[in-house]
């Protein structure tokens, strides 16, 4: 069953952030479907059971754009 999750991500400010979050997220194993979102400096993750949150948030957390949770 997939999940679906929409974070705050403040650092956000480019097409290029919006680029390089579904980039490197999209490539992570059991991310079904990435939303990046420059207006609204959101991101939507949905993703299976290959992979969890704390992985994805990871990925945000290395690639410069922490979730602000």
């Amino acid at each position: 069953m997939a999940e679906i999750k929409t974070v705050s991500v403040p650092n956000i400010s480019c097409g290029h952030c919006v680029m390089t979050i579904q980039r490197e997220l999209g490539a992570l194993a059991g991310v079904q479907d990435v939303k990046a979102e420059q207006e609204s400096r959101q991101v939507t993750v949905t993703w299976n059971e290959a992979t969890s949150w704390d992985a994805i948030k990871a990925t945000l957390v290395e690639i410069g754009y922490p979730p602000a949770e």
